[in-house]
């Protein structure tokens, strides 16, 4: 296609961006200088304080604002003729159907979370519109190009599965640090500050299978004349000092394992000092007036390693504020890491315990980057990747298809080659979105509920979002927002009985079909009844097989699940030896990359979104910024016949 032909496709398409994030600001400001006129912009988030550094189109004026909304409106200041369209809105929300996306030449996806991104996926294979997909992790990035009926579809590659960790680990026996946030953050600062009805096993457990160990009265339950510091020493006493002990009490335990320290607060601090910590009239406000523990303090410097006594002090102090400052949320409040006091609060407790169970203790800054699952992002990065997806969207408005291409971007050259283009792969057969490949799911049907079923394999594996599950011809449950009330209740009630308790009996043998309306998405699961599972590495006791690649093709890596995230390989169990050859088309000759760590780890153990942190940020939660790496894991020259030729 000649220059004149090309500018005008670009100048006809009407092309649609999810995600106005740090790789989205930058993609935006490239399609409108490259001439495209028609945008529009999907993102529900509004701008913070903690996206001025990277996502460069907002200031500190604009936080708070929607970042779809103002991505159009400063863009518009230097390109006014063209049109850009904003949604401040959830891409999953209804209106954002199939026949929305037919509407568009090419989807270009920004996102920050698996779900979403598995989402758009369905959507644009319903609508067969082209998919350029992308992320960034730090210094690494890709773009992938995904097209229904020429490439393999976004969950054609296995995505790492949530990491989990059983709640003895967490309660009673943690090895690492992010045991410890863990700890701290989903079951400490849950209880004492969240929704007190929910289910929070903060109690320690025997080992010894028994039920867990838990006091006659309510110890978190704060008296109506309990003065602050006397409820902190309390709640520090019990779930640092007497929870040790109860743990130490099981000698079974500690055989094999270095056995922890209880910590009592009068062991710590001075009297005199405890009772001091909450009664001065301190500055408790950092300079962007954020409610602080560390100001009241005087800790300045987050990046400094506090000692267990500084620990304690804060973990005082951040309990005090949110008593008396903020005691109208107590009861409601989820842990944000864009919370100062809330990660002052997660980072005390984390560490007070990490100093019991002789674990090293971390600062703030690096207790953030895990408790958020945080890589702190490249803006550079974000600006190569930016510029390679309009580069793909191009190729995909030319209909050069044959020129498409993965691309992925290293931290340090291999080879001379700082950017690495591979050629796409064709569909993978046993793929159960593109090829509707039955699953076969191994779950002990007696013991298991459907709501097991619906939370645990329907909604978090297979990322459907109103599912409606069949046997035969049989509709045993619907979920949606549209449902009447009296069948909702109906769906309701069969949610917490066993399988094998169903109006249709769900039992060995059984198939089940799995729909998703709203994602044009179905998909059969056999049923094959198991009795036993280990609990460490099946704590769902639920297995999904037949959702990844056959042993012999390729083996993706891809990032970016909004829970926890994935531990995957160490870089212990990679060959060093191993040579991985990919084709370079910019050189048209084949490349070896060996002896080479930074390419070893990026084809093989990348980590989950946002958690490429130096202290295990591989098992730690959620993900914020836009990083969602897919890892080729194979010689693309041995599986040169999968490839869009």
């Amino acid at each position: 296609m000649d220059s004149d032909s090309k500018t005008e496709a670009i100048k006809r398409a009407k092309v649609l961006m999810v995600g106005a994030g740090g790789i989205g600001c930058e993609l935006l400001k490239t399609l409108a200088l490259s001439g495209f006129q028609d945008i529009h912009i999907i993102d529900m988030d509004t701008i913070e304080v903690s996206n001025l550094n990277r996502q460069f189109l907002f200031r500190q004026s604009h936080v708070g604002q929607s970042k779809a909304k103002v991505a159009r409106d400063v863009v518009l200041r230097f390109m006014p003729r063209i049109c850009i369209t904003p949604y401040h809105a959830n891409v999953k929300d209804p209106e954002f159907n199939v026949d929305f996306f037919k509407k568009f030449n090419v989807i270009l996806n920004g996102l920050d979370n698996l779900d979403a991104r598995r989402h758009v996926n369905r959507l644009c294979l319903a609508a067969e519109v082209p998919l350029v997909e992308s992320g960034t992790t730090g210094f690494l990035g890709q773009v992938t190009v995904h097209i229904k009926g020429r490439t393999e579809c976004y969950e054609c590659q296995p995505k790492p599965t949530p990491k989990t960790y059983p709640v003895c680990t967490i309660t009673s026996t943690p090895s690492k640090f992010v045991h410890c946030i863990v700890w701290a953050k989903d079951l400490l600062f849950a209880k004492l500050f969240g929704d007190r009805n929910q289910e929070n096993d903060l109690f320690v457990h025997t080992g010894d299978g028994s039920d867990s160990v838990k006091p006659t009265d309510d110890i978190f339950e704060r008296g109506l004349d309990e003065v602050p510091v006397q409820y902190g020493r309390k709640i520090y006493d019990h779930v640092f000092g007497y929870n040790i002990e109860v743990a130490l009490a099981n000698e079974e335990t500690w055989k094999n394992r270095r056995r922890p320290r209880p910590i009592f607060l009068g062991d710590v601090l001075p009297e005199k000092l405890i009772l001091q910590n909450g009664n001065l009239e301190k500055n408790c406000l950092t300079e962007d007036l954020s409610l602080s523990a560390m100001s009241s303090l005087g800790l300045n410097n987050p990046q400094e390693i506090w000692s267990l006594a500084e620990n304690s002090r804060l973990f005082l102090e951040a309990l005090r504020l949110f008593i008396e400052r903020r005691g109208k949320d107590i009861g409601s409040l989820t842990f944000d890491k864009d919370d100062q006091l809330a990660i002052e609060f997660v980072t005390a407790a984390a560490n007070i315990r990490a100093s019991s169970f002789g674990i090293p203790l971390h600062s703030l800054f690096d207790a953030k980057g895990i408790a958020g699952n945080i890589v702190h992002a490249v803006a550079t990065t974000n600006a190569i990747i930016a510029g390679l997806i309009v580069i793909e969207a191009i190729k995909v408005l030319e209909a050069d298809f044959q020129n498409c291409r993965m691309t992925y971007c290293l931290e340090h050259p291999c080879q001379k080659m700082l950017l690495m283009p591979v050629e796409p792969f064709e569909a993978n057969k046993s793929c159960y979105v593109c090829s509707e490949t039955p699953l076969l799911l191994e779950v002990n049907t007696q013991t298991s509920t459907l709501r097991d079923f619906v939370d645990k394999i329907v909604k978090n594996k297979l990322g459907m979002s109103f599912p409606l599950i069949m046997q035969g011809a049989i509709l045993i449950f619907e979920g949606g927002d549209d449902l009447e009330e009296d069948i909702a209740a109906n769906y309701a009630l069969n949610l917490d009985k066993v399988l094998t308790a169903l109006p249709a009996p769900v039992t060995s043998g059984s198939m089940l079909t799995v729909e998703d309306l709203q994602q044009e998405l179905s998909c059969h699961i056999n049923i094959k009844h198991r009795e036993e599972f280990d609990e460490e590495k099946e704590p769902d006791r639920m297995v999904l097989l037949g959702w990844t690649t056959p042993e012999k093709e390729s083996q993706g890596v891809s990032n970016g699940e909004n829970t926890a995230a994935a531990i995957p390989a160490s870089p212990e169990a990679i060959n060093k030896s191993e040579e991985v050859e990919v084709t370079a088309e910019i050189s048209r000759t084949k490349r070896k990359l060996s002896e080479m760590t930074e390419v070893q780890e990026i084809f093989q153990i990348l980590p989950d979104t946002d958690a490429n942190n130096s202290m295990d940020p591989q098992e730690v939660e959620d993900n914020d910024y836009d990083n969602d790496l897919i890892v080729l894991d194979e010689n693309p020259e041995a599986s040169k016949k999968r490839r869009l030729q």
